[in-house]
């Protein structure tokens, strides 16, 4: 808890990191100042790209005490503006699915490697990012905690299955390794609150450790305070309850 009387200081930059296939990628770092130790999170971008709000969030998440690093997904895209690159990666069906858990992984084994860890690294995903992230805490081991919030697509018909994405993360559910926060909107038409329900099931079925809050009057992206989704005691109340999840299991 924050005393105004304690001192505090950030650091925040960008970095490389190896990503996926061992390609190096740019990635946004922020962390605490001092010797911790410091838990970690990796923070996966939505479809609208590598962008402010993300280094925001990753700024935002080093405030709350965390070692942050947001990778650049679209890196391979070339670069330009964050709407420019996301159109590109957009038109092309976005990126492969292996490719992200690659650089998600990447991404942790880069904050395993900081003296100042205490360990533990958290997972946080946003739209297309939180998908991202449940596959990553599914398919990859090393992750404590996973944060999805409002992810789209983990439950999939087979129909929208693609050479990018050929498996629903929800297939994945018997290997998910971490307890598992999702924050939903009712009014949100990717995930429906039947496809979260589906995921829900899903995660009972195999005893995983989750909590799910599915949020009224809210629809897709409503943490999102410069687009018209934006619903501030929702999203206020959803931070409250994620910087509540990652103190019990990362700290």
């Amino acid at each position: 808890m924050y005393q105004t009387n304690m001192y505090e200081g950030m650091l925040a930059e960008t970095i490389t990191m190896p990503g996926a296939n061992g390609d190096v990628i740019n990635a946004y770092f922020a962390r605490p100042l001092g010797a911790g130790p410091f838990p970690g999170m990796v923070l996966i971008h939505h479809m609208p790209g590598w962008d402010e709000w993300y280094r925001e969030a990753t700024r935002k998440f080093a405030h709350h005490g965390y070692a942050t690093i947001s990778p650049n997904l679209y890196f391979r895209a070339g670069h330009g503006t964050p709407e420019d690159v996301a159109a590109k990666v957009r038109a092309a069906g976005g990126i492969p699915d292996d490719q992200a858990v690659g650089d998600a992984e990447g991404a942790m084994k880069f904050l395993r490697s900081l003296p100042i860890l205490n360990g533990k690294v958290g997972i946080f995903g946003t739209c297309s990012g939180g998908r991202h992230a449940t596959l990553s805490a599914s398919r990859v081991k090393g992750f404590d905690a996973l944060v999805d919030c409002w992810g789209g697509g983990v439950v999939m018909a087979q129909a929208d299955l693609t050479p990018n994405r050929p498996v629903a993360p929800i297939e994945y559910t018997k290997d998910l390794s971490c307890p598992i926060l999702g924050l939903f909107g009712e009014e949100d038409k990717s995930p429906t609150p039947e496809q979260v329900a589906l995921h829900e099931a899903e995660l009972k079925k195999h005893n995983k450790v989750y909590e799910f809050h599915m949020y009224p009057k809210a629809g897709h992206g409503f943490f999102y305070y410069d687009r018209a989704a934006y619903r501030q005691e929702q999203a206020i109340d959803g931070w409250k309850k994620t910087f509540a999840f990652l103190e019990k299991h990362l700290l």
